[in-house]
């Protein structure tokens, strides 16, 4: 019951602030305020609260929130050996990159065949900065 009462004063409070705010004419800033504000008003009208004060003293939870958490470390273990595997393995997904590039078959085509994109120049990484560092520097940063 504290819970609610202490949720329902967090909206009623959030809501006052955001109408402030509009009064200030920042509408768009209000209306996120409400959007906050009206959360905690919500999750008390579903009866979360309560369910979440139940779960938070229930050791039977707690040891579900355990296991939940216990799975996901075993899953993440795995995805995380499977890669280093792959990459050690030389992998590395270059299979499926070279397999999706229309470009790797571009040079049996033709050039001039229609429907076929000639491939840009790549650039190198000083050309890809230098007008951004020209931007910085004319604003003196």
């Amino acid at each position: 019951m504290l819970a609610e009462t202490v949720f329902s004063a967090v909206a009623a409070a959030g809501l006052g602030i955001a109408a402030i705010t509009a009064y200030r004419k920042r509408f768009l800033a209000a209306t996120r305020i409400a959007a906050y504000a009206l959360v905690p008003l919500g999750l008390v009208m579903t009866g979360a609260v309560q369910w979440l004060a139940d779960t938070a003293f229930s050791p039977i939870a707690w040891a579900g929130f355990g296991v939940l958490g216990l799975g996901w470390l075993l899953f993440m273990t795995t995805r995380t050996i499977e890669r280093r595997r792959s990459v050690a393995a030389g992998e590395g997904g270059t299979g499926k990159k070279a397999a999706a590039e229309p470009s790797a078959s571009a040079p049996a085509l033709g050039q001039g065949q229609k429907g076929v994109a000639p491939k840009a120049p790549e650039a190198s990484p000083s050309e890809d900065f230098g007008d951004i560092e020209a931007i910085l520097k004319k604003h003196g940063i």
